[in-house]
């Protein structure tokens, strides 16, 4: 109350009373301000202690002096201790950083002159998870991080079996222990398979061989490969809305959904996600190419609660493992300007362009990589007919060799009619500021196509005449010493997004570049001579999964100081391969 400031012995009578009631107290904390006085005790004497000290100040209270003497109940006490504390820059920082990561609230803070200890009070329910937090922040056990998966497709199954082999590297490495605790086989399905003994502090993650089981026989209750027995995974029903409550533990601090399928149903749950803290790492792009709605949902869900709000991971979705949203970010971020974005962007287009249009000379070009890089290069991809790739062949071939090396869509013609492409332009466009005024559909439909295709057709057969008109532009484009590529494009200052069948050089980067493989060019105020470009191959489901654990990775280092990140900082990455768990803060303990 405003009547204690500045009037000598208040603390004295309040502690003086609790000495003579015998009441222990364990922590003591006092502002500046002198208008309260805040002490923790144990919970069986918080109603003696209140007693006493509202009959010492009885007339103080009276008065309005004092305002009231309040007890909060139950709590804990938070404390890092150790001599290594004593001169080290940025251990408080740290220290609250990971509780305000961990979304935990602080009721009081003490600090001794001795810098020998750090103590707080938090609610007894936040206990668990403030203490996570504060070991991940100091290195003194793992980070938890509960992640949940939609769609064992092959991109799917490729990252469980990456999360599984790699699991006890990156706790080793990272100080990360990441939980496969949920998985839902696709998001029109009702079947959620979780850990059946999903308890606190549990250790369990979900693995191969049970989501294969499970698949086999979804009614049955499942052996997972734990070394417990009793511990099982389970099937519940209830579909994509019971993702959250399946994953999410308050103990946690970092909860991610990875998004493998390629669906808008589970496009439309990403929002409210991100709203309730869960991250969302993507490689469906249906989120940002969908309604205007909803894609404003999704950025406003993004920042709705502030640093509380889950993060929107979203490279894998413009060109699978390639760094294109990275690069665009660093660019814009570090002062440059972005004046044009082009490039093949989708592994179909790609491919199918390649092998009916080759450039000249690709066999020399690939004995050239055989010879020069001492065998590390095998050469070219084979296709299903084992023809070279440099051989040129018919549209229905290409279409055909596309679906069973499986880089098409469930439907090709999502992939041969641009709808693909034009998803992926939405989400650039979404990096520029520039999805306001445009539509996936009205991308596509003002966007030029190789040849008319039905969606019914069946593209394992092909009727002879699209082959006809395919070939007289094929063709046409030869006579010119050129090569026809399927090239995406967003113009900045005319504001245009498109995509064309063009005539290229047979020299030019987008000629030259390889089957399977995306090729993008920045054209910025830095880069304005030559042009940024980023190439490689972005089909296969192990780069993607891979692409989805880097991005959980960059994630983790924004939630606490793990070691990782200094390694980053101060040396190579071969710094992981061989490192050895150290401890900086040599005497340091959190209780």
């Amino acid at each position: 109350g405003t009547g204690m400031v500045g009037i000598r012995g208040v603390d004295k009578r309040i502690f003086g009373v609790l000495e003579y009631h015998d009441v222990n107290v364990a922590l003591i904390s006092q502002a500046i301000s002198e208008h309260s006085v805040t002490f923790a005790t144990s919970e069986d004497q918080a109603e003696l202690a209140k007693s006493v000290i509202e009959e010492e100040f009885r007339r103080e209270l009276k008065l309005g002096h004092v305002s009231s003497v309040d007890i909060r109940a139950p709590v804990s006490i938070i404390a890092a201790v150790g001599d290594g504390m004593v001169d080290t820059t940025g251990v408080a920082g740290r220290f609250f950083s990971s509780l305000g990561g961990a979304e935990i609230n602080v009721l009081a803070i003490a600090q001794g002159s001795s810098e020998r200890n750090i103590s707080t009070v938090v609610w007894s329910s936040d206990s668990t998870r403030a203490l996570r937090a504060v070991h991940a922040a100091f290195n003194l056990s793992n980070m938890t991080a509960r992640v949940g998966i939609i769609g064992m497709s092959e991109v799917g199954i490729s990252l469980l079996r990456l999360l599984e082999a790699e699991r006890d590297a990156l706790k080793a490495n990272f100080d990360l222990d990441i939980q496969v605790c949920m998985v839902c086989p696709e998001s029109g399905s009702e079947n959620i398979l979780s850990l059946n003994n999903d308890a606190e502090s549990g250790t369990q993650s979900l693995t191969i061989g049970a989501i294969t089981r499970v698949t086999e026989d979804p009614d049955e209750t499942t052996k997972t490969t734990f070394a417990d027995e009793e511990q099982a995974a389970v099937v519940s029903k209830g579909g994509l809305g019971l993702c959250f409550d399946t994953l999410f533990r308050k103990e946690c601090t970092l909860h991610a959904i990875f998004d493998c399928t390629n669906d808008e149903a589970s496009g439309r749950y990403h929002a409210g996600w991100l709203r309730a803290g869960i991250d969302v790492i993507t490689a469906n792009n249906r989120g940002l190419s969908g309604p205007k709605h909803q894609r404003e949902d999704i950025k406003e869900a993004e920042k709705s609660n502030g640093k509380q709000s889950g993060v929107y991971l979203r490279e894998t979705v413009v060109a699978g493992g390639l760094p294109i949203i990275s690069t665009l970010r660093s660019l814009l971020h570090s002062g440059d300007k972005i004046r044009r974005i082009d490039g093949i962007l989708t592994v179909v287009k790609s491919y199918v362009m390649f092998r009916i249009s080759p450039p000249p000379n690709v066999a020399a070009c690939s004995q050239f990589d055989v010879t020069s890089s001492n065998g590390v290069f095998e050469g070219d991809m084979k296709t299903s007919s084992t023809a070279f790739v440099g051989e040129a062949c018919s549209f229905s071939q290409a279409v055909r060799e596309a679906v069973h090396l499986g880089l098409t869509e469930d439907n090709p013609a999502l992939d041969l009619n641009n709808e693909y492409a034009a998803r992926v332009l939405m989400a650039l466009a979404r990096e520029l500021g520039m999805d306001e005024d445009n539509e996936t559909e009205q991308i596509k439909m003002s966007s030029d196509v190789l040849v008319d295709i039905d969606n019914n057709l069946d593209f394992l057969n092909l009727p002879p005449h699209i082959d006809e008109q395919v070939q007289k532009r094929v063709d046409a484009a030869n006579a010119k010493g050129c090569v026809l590529r399927s090239i995406a494009s967003i113009d900045v200052k005319s504001k245009t997004v498109q995509i064309r069948i063009s005539e290229v050089p047979n020299h030019h980067a987008f000629a030259v570049s390889p089957p399977g493989c995306s090729c993008v060019r920045f054209f910025t105020r830095r880069h304005e001579r030559y042009p940024l470009i980023i190439q490689g191959p972005s089909a296969g489901a192990d780069s993607t999964a891979s692409a989805l654990l880097a991005e959980l990775l960059q994630r983790t280092r924004g939630v606490s100081t793990p070691r990782s990140l200094a390694l980053i900082r101060r040396g190579s990455s071969g710094a992981f391969l061989h490192n050895k768990h150290s401890n900086s803060m040599n005497g340091n303990g959190i209780l």
